[in-house]
């Protein structure tokens, strides 16, 4: 006999995802106890696998939904047919809202994916490949000179991405920068370079 849901199944389940990712974050998913989890969602074990099978279920919703959405996001900006140096500014900007607004399932993602079952760590990588690709193509479209290579052209694409995706480690989004000035920051120096007239200041 199917369980059973209450009418707010659904934002409790939410809520285990966000405390379940704040304790990872901070304390390392190897680390975390399901007791610890218990805590940090102000809940019991019992109650816990009414939503979630194991802690490995919750690590792996925490990151794909994380993922996906960061995705979805990209593909979205892409749609918009921007003109190539406006698509490339939206989508850093999109990326660093969504670290900025999402630090700790950044953080999560970062240092425990490959902690995941194979099969997940596959899909998770293939979105992650469309993330890169999407990056690697808007690059593509801004460089009329015509300097990135077949070879090269990935590398690109992870240097802009890592400049934004690593942010975590320091960036206050209630800080005197906000979120998209500083995407547009790393736009403009990647572009342009630090010395470049006219550099965002």
């Amino acid at each position: 006999m199917a369980r059973t849901q209450s009418k707010d199944y659904s934002e409790i389940r939410e809520n285990i995802l966000r405390s379940a990712a704040r304790l990872f974050a901070e304390k390392g998913f190897p680390m975390a106890t399901i007791v610890d989890l218990a805590h940090a969602c102000q809940s019991s074990r019992g109650a816990l696998y009414h939503y979630f099978g194991s802690k490995e279920e919750i690590l792996a919703e925490i990151i794909s939904t994380h993922v996906g959405t960061m995705l979805r996001a990209l593909e979205e900006v892409s749609e918009q047919r921007l003109a190539p140096q406006d698509h490339l500014r939206a989508l850093a900007r999109q990326i660093m809202y969504l670290n900025a607004t999402h630090k700790n399932e950044q953080v999560v993602l970062l240092n425990d994916w490959s902690l995941l079952e194979p099969p997940v760590v596959a899909d998770i990588a293939a979105r992650q490949r469309k993330i890169v690709a999407l990056i690697r193509d808007a690059l593509t479209r801004v460089d009329v000179q015509h300097r990135m290579t077949s070879r090269t052209a990935s590398t690109y694409a992870m240097s802009l991405l890592g400049s934004l995706n690593y942010t975590y480690i320091w960036f206050d989004p209630e800080g005197p920068v906000r979120s998209e000035d500083y995407a547009d920051q790393v736009v403009d120096v990647f572009l342009n370079g630090f010395l470049a007239p006219g550099a965002s200041g």
